[in-house]
């Protein structure tokens, strides 16, 4: 097949994957310099917490996409630092909700403030008004592409890929 052939589509989906991995990338080695003793995976998943109502494990973790086990050991790091806190479900007493504490809100308010410096500079160095005019609209997209549940319509490609 030749890039002519290439499905437009594919090709944009594979465009915005790399930027988003260089993007997330990027926001990643900015909170490594955070001086704050949580992962960004915590972060994320606290600031969800903080900006959420009561949610379960199951539910925080289907929300970031991630195994409930994996958000189950996130969610105990949070709860031993005193940054959120179970209680029963009254719906369910079987199920535990989790809700942030203050120290949690204060946590999640500190970090926002100091990732978002970063990108607020960013912002006003590297684009222009016209491109800064583009982001309340490049958000919303990339908001309505990771809530989306759309069915794979496309067959995979094989692995490995086959000689050209």
């Amino acid at each position: 097949m030749n890039e002519d052939d290439t499905d437009p589509s594919a090709t944009l989906a594979a465009g915005l994957d790399l930027a988003v991995q260089r993007f997330r990338g990027r926001l990643r080695v900015e909170g490594l310099r955070l001086p704050v003793p949580w992962t960004r995976s915590q972060l994320v998943a606290l600031d969800r917490i903080v900006r959420g109502s009561a949610v379960t494990t199951s539910e925080l973790a289907a929300a970031e996409h991630m195994r409930p086990q994996s958000m189950a050991q996130i969610v105990s790091a949070l709860e031993r630092d005193g940054l959120i806190e179970r209680r029963p479900d009254p719906a369910d007493a079987r199920r535990s909700l989790i809700e942030p504490t203050g120290k949690g809100r204060d946590a999640v308010r500190t970090a926002s403030a100091l990732r978002n410096t970063w990108l607020a500079d960013a912002l006003d160095q590297e684009l222009s008004d016209e491109e800064r005019e583009l982001v309340p609209k490049l958000i919303e997209v990339l908001d309505r592409l990771a809530s989306t549940r759309t069915a794979r319509s496309r067959p995979a490609a094989p692995w490995p890929p086959a000689d050209r």
